[in-house]
């Protein structure tokens, strides 16, 4: 099983960024994904989780109304699409497979990719 993140990069603040995270080896489409993230020298800290039939989704405070998490569960893939971003949203993103427990937590996730750097410029 392997989860492959993508869209990384360097943007300017207030610029938009899409993160692609495609997933192999078997089918997610039964399990809710999320996002998480990572700067540097702190914690790695819930981002957004969606349902997996896309039809709920939630997000931790600072990015919502800015970020919008969604899948194609087709393509075994999931997004985040993140707008107006600002200089504290940079970090490595890491995209994941829930197995259970409170979305928040990354101990509730089983699966992890090996993250993508996203670094925002003032």
């Amino acid at each position: 099983v392997q989860l492959q993140a993508s869209g990384g990069g360097l943007v300017q603040a207030r610029g938009p960024l899409r993160l692609s995270c495609a997933a192999s080896g078997r089918t997610f489409s039964n399990n809710v994904m999320g996002w998480f993230r990572q700067a540097p020298g702190k914690e790695r800290d819930f981002v957004a989780a969606i349902t997996w039939r896309g039809d709920s989704s939630y997000y931790e405070d600072s990015v919502k109304g800015r970020f919008t998490i969604s899948r194609d569960n087709a393509k075994n893939t999931e997004y985040l699409q993140m707008n107006s971003l600002k200089p504290e949203d940079t970090a490595v993103y890491y995209c994941a497979v829930h197995r259970g427990g409170s979305y928040h937590y990354t101990s509730s996730y089983n699966y992890w990719g090996q993250g993508t750097l996203v670094t925002v410029s003032s």
